[in-house]
């Protein structure tokens, strides 16, 4: 974890929770005291993880949380008053934010921090190997539309289309979505 937004409306709030983070090293911690100006700070850089002191001034914090967790891949925690815990967290839960209850368990801050990171982490494998799908799934449409081009234009069956690829491929030392893309430069307009 190296990025952290702390959103608390007072700085004696904000320097408490700064007290309960000290003792993870080499962070760099950003901070702002409400809604609006938390949403600008998320949206202009990606934070590793977002504590949420609510209530803020000029909202809550739920909808805040569950916003930047849509939006972002940070981990997300919600600090509430002990009596609405369940009720806020019942909101707040399939979007993927933490609820803490205030006062604040030192121990309890500790794990819920370690399992947002956690979480962050393989939510990031996770959008690595998604991203990396996509442009495959991509790959084999740019050559399945060359296949079908050259099967058009030059009479070729599928399985002849897909030779002619690899050995062009190969003749040319490219890689076949190369050739294919070349294909689709030549006959498709």
């Amino acid at each position: 974890m190296n990025t952290v937004l702390i959103a608390s409306t007072t700085q004696q709030s904000q320097a408490s929770i700064m007290q309960l983070i000290k003792p993870f090293e080499d962070i760099s911690v950003d901070f702002t005291s409400n809604g609006s100006e938390t949403r600008r700070q998320s949206e202009q850089r990606e934070y590793d993880l977002v504590i949420i002191n609510a209530p803020l001034p000029d909202e809550f914090g739920d909808n805040l949380a569950v916003d930047i967790s849509q939006e972002s891949s940070s981990g997300i925690l919600l600090l509430v008053r002990n009596e609405i815990e369940f009720e806020v967290e019942s909101k707040v839960v399939s979007s993927g934010v933490f609820v803490l209850p205030k006062p604040i368990n030192r121990q309890m801050f500790f794990k819920s921090i370690r399992l947002l990171e956690a979480t962050r982490i393989r939510m990031s494998g996770i959008k690595t190997e998604n991203i990396r799908l996509q442009k495959k799934i991509e790959d084999i449409r740019t050559i399945n539309r060359a296949k079908y081009i050259l099967m058009e234009y030059l009479s070729m069956s599928e399985p002849q289309a897909h030779r002619y690829l690899e050995r062009q491929a190969m003749d040319l030392r490219l890689t076949k979505i190369e050739v294919a893309k070349r294909i689709l430069t030549t006959y498709d307009h």
